[in-house]
């Protein structure tokens, strides 16, 4: 039998919100494999929030940029929350993004980069406040968007100064229409974005492994009602198009009026500016998601927790 950990109960428990016993009696049915065990806890009913995210370590920015018909989003990362609001901290951060929209970047070209500072490059620089903060820096991650002709519309949520803070957001709108006009949709997609988290931009780019794993749970739930074979199917694909809604941008009901598909809106604003316009992408980045935290002693957390109680 798989050994389990008592990090990995710790893990899977931050991850599902069940407890601990039922954590533990997951990995062990799956041999230590913790998607898997998350998916077991589903199925039984025993977690209710296999979508939440596990806490996050990392620290930082994320900055967001555009040049004419392009936007680049990018995220460096720190120790503290204090580097934030370091104003030198924030000027790398804003050069690298400004520097990212005006074409295709790698992580490597970017740190190689110009930089109009006290350093020659991006990479020198961030080494240079390495040294002056005394933190640790990760150039962690950057995309851009351009379109042929239209607007990438930028947002930053709750903004810790312009173009900077936890959240960034860009939004394609590929159109011959007013730019302004153009600019007002995107920013209040992005803005939905934002807060909405999409997984993918249309159903046909939904990742089909996370399709193929919703549906498998799905399946079983419906099983567990007892109901016939072509009912349970028919109740399957009802809550597959549920998905869809939850998780497909152009299928989720805009935030701002609760009640219109992001695929109606734009149509309904194509209409009033008179000429087509296609949502052709978007990227969210939130700061430090999907970065291990640093690991503690699950045990000793529990005897710590048992002596607090007594």
């Amino acid at each position: 039998m798989v050994d389990i950990s008592p990090n990995l109960v710790k893990e899977l428990r931050e991850k599902s919100g069940a407890g601990m016993m039922d954590c533990k009696k997951a990995l062990v049915e799956n041999n230590g494999d913790i998607e898997a065990a998350v998916d077991w806890l589903r199925k039984k009913g025993l977690s209710a929030a296999a979508k939440k995210a596990g806490r996050v370590a990392a620290e930082g920015l994320v900055g967001v940029a555009a040049s004419g018909n392009a936007a680049a989003i990018v995220e460096i990362n720190a120790e503290t929350d204090f580097i934030a609001r370091n104003a030198h901290f924030q000027a790398l951060v804003a050069q690298a993004a400004e520097i990212a929209a005006t074409k295709d970047y790698t992580i490597e070209a970017l740190a190689q980069a110009p930089f109009k500072g006290e350093a020659a490059t991006v990479g020198e620089e961030m080494t240079r406040l390495i040294a002056v903060i005394g933190e640790n820096m990760n150039l962690r991650r950057l995309q851009r968007l351009s379109v042929t002709s239209g607007v990438v519309a930028t947002y930053v949520h709750n903004a810790t100064t312009a173009g900077l803070g936890r959240i960034g957001v860009l939004v394609a709108l590929e159109s011959t229409g007013d730019s302004a006009k153009l600019q007002e949709l995107g920013k209040k997609i992005a803005m939905h974005v934002a807060a909405a988290s999409p997984q993918s931009l249309d159903v046909a780019s939904l990742d089909p492994a996370s399709l193929e794993r919703e549906r498998s749970v799905l399946v079983e739930q419906a099983r567990a009602s007892g109901r016939p074979e072509e009912v349970i199917q028919k109740m399957v694909e009802g809550r597959v198009r549920k998905f869809y809604e939850e998780v497909v941008l152009l299928e989720q009901v805009f935030v701002m009026d609760g009640k219109t598909k992001i695929a109606d809106v734009v149509e309904q604003f194509a209409k009033e500016i008179g000429t087509p316009i296609t949502l052709s992408g978007f990227v969210r980045y939130s700061l430090g998601e999907g970065i291990e935290k640093q690991e503690t002693d699950f045990a000793a957390e529990v005897q710590a927790q048992a002596k607090i109680a007594g």
